[in-house]
C-alpha cells in the first residue's frame, strides 16, 4: 500500500471514531493545511493532524499546529495509527 493510501486510510479510521463518540468532523481539503480533521462537539473543538504507519509529527509539524489561533476550548491533536492498530496513539499538545 502506498503512503497517500495509507494516509487515507488512517484519516477515515479517525474520522469514524470521533464521530461514533459524538463529533461533527470535516476533512482538510487536499489535506495540505496544518490539520487534516476539525471536529466539533457541544463541549469544543479538535484539530486533528493524522499520521500512520511509522511517520511522527516533525518540530516543524507541532510548531505549526500550536501556532493556529483557535478558541480555548480547542483541543490540538497528532494521531498516529501505527501499522495494523486500530486505536489511534493521541498526543495532546
Amino acid at each position: 500500500m502506498n503512503t497517500a493510501r495509507k494516509g487515507a486510510t488512517a484519516e477515515r479510521k479517525a474520522r469514524h471514531l470521533l464521530e461514533a463518540s459524538g463529533f461533527v468532523v470535516v476533512r482538510s481539503a487536499a489535506s495540505k493545511g496544518v490539520a487534516d480533521l476539525v471536529a466539533w462537539n457541544t463541549l469544543g473543538f479538535l484539530l486533528v493532524s493524522v499520521k500512520s504507519g511509522t511517520a511522527r509529527p516533525s518540530a516543524l509539524e507541532r510548531e505549526a499546529l500550536a501556532a493556529v489561533p483557535a478558541p480555548a476550548n480547542t483541543s490540538k491533536e497528532f494521531w498516529r495509527f501505527p501499522d495494523r492498530c486500530g486505536t489511534p496513539l493521541i498526543e495532546r499538545l
